[in-house]
């Protein structure tokens, strides 16, 4: 019996060992991270960022896959069909959470299907308006919604993104009526602006930095709670006199279900120490982003969150489901 009893130990060991030597040395070959959106956004340049720092300190390959689509399906399905291994990552954003609601219908659950790793980089949005305008400052444009309810036109990228919901959340928080102009792209809603076709403009730092720089807009608040690091001098949406307006979008990688906990933990620890590099931080913030990693938990709450917010401003707008 005791013959039998250390045979059984030695094969349980035995067992053991290749999954804790498989962990340990991770990762051994290239890791994916597949994101929802087309290369060359700031979602594109920020992970590739990331990547490359992330290749250096666990000596191994980072590569970056572009899988756009409606909803994030196409990437989220080419992350869920892969083994959860930590080899196949996805970058989950605001706009993740966005889809949740957005849409009739996903063939996949974000919360459920995914483990969460860790958050990247948080970025606010600018609200601003053509420099040879009359609108100085964010007072001046919530007293001409006010004073001319729906004649003011505020344009964002298309409906449903973060900024076409920031601008919505906007309407409800301040108690004002606009008109919301949806448009394709970033560049499209700065030639749109300068045309005074719209008086105001909601969108990232990166696609309105150039503009900013020539002084052809003015930026006349952020979005976010605080400050924005990249523009300190001007005013939150919040200190201009709009209670408790707060919208911060975000970048996280997560993993597919059922990855082993020592995997998350060591990319959680990677992604702490090359988040915190100056170097990697400067790159970020030229791009408007702050570059921070969480834990799991912390990330993993804030898209649970964001998902119940999105969905409130959603219905109050009544944004027909895609």
């Amino acid at each position: 019996m005791t013959s039998l009893r250390f045979a059984l130990a030695a094969a349980v060991l035995a067992a053991a060992v290749p999954s804790a030597h498989a962990q340990g040395t991770y990762p051994d070959h290239p890791v994916r991270i597949v994101l929802p959106f087309g290369a060359g956004g700031v979602a594109d340049i920020t992970t590739r960022i990331v990547a490359d720092a992330l290749g250096k300190e666990l000596n191994q390959r980072f590569i970056v896959e572009n899988t756009p689509g409606a909803g994030g399906i196409a990437a989220a399905r080419a992350v869920t069909s892969s083994s959860p291994d930590g080899y196949t990552l996805a970058l989950f954003s605001n706009g993740t959470a966005i889809s949740v609601p957005l849409f009739k219908s996903l063939p996949f659950d974000p919360v459920k299907d995914f483990t969460p790793v860790s958050s990247m980089g948080y970025f606010d949005f600018v609200v601003g308006t053509n420099a040879s305008s009359p609108y100085k400052t964010m007072g001046d444009v919530l007293k001409a919604a006010r004073d001319n309810p729906g004649k003011l036109n505020i344009g964002t990228i298309n409906v449903g993104s973060s900024q076409n919901l920031s601008a919505e959340l906007l309407k409800s928080a301040a108690n004002i009526n606009f008109t919301i102009v949806p448009y394709r792209n970033s560049p499209e809603v700065i030639v749109g602006l300068l045309r005074d076709d719209i008086q105001v403009m909601i969108d990232n730092y990166s696609a309105m930095k150039a503009a900013l720089s020539d002084n052809k807009i003015t930026a006349v608040a952020s979005t976010g709670a605080k400050r924005s690091a990249v523009l300190p001098d001007v005013p939150t949406v919040e200190e201009s006199g709009v209670k408790d307006y707060d919208v911060v979008s975000w970048n996280a990688l997560f993993a597919p279900a059922g990855t082993p906990p020592a995997v998350v933990n060591r990319l959680n620890a990677a992604l702490r120490k090359v988040l915190a590099d100056p170097d990697v931080k400067k790159r970020a913030l030229d791009l408007g982003i702050e570059a921070r990693a969480s834990s799991p938990e912390e990330i993993g709450q804030r898209l649970k969150d964001d998902i119940a917010k999105w969905s409130a401003v959603i219905e109050r707008a009544n944004i027909p489901k895609q």
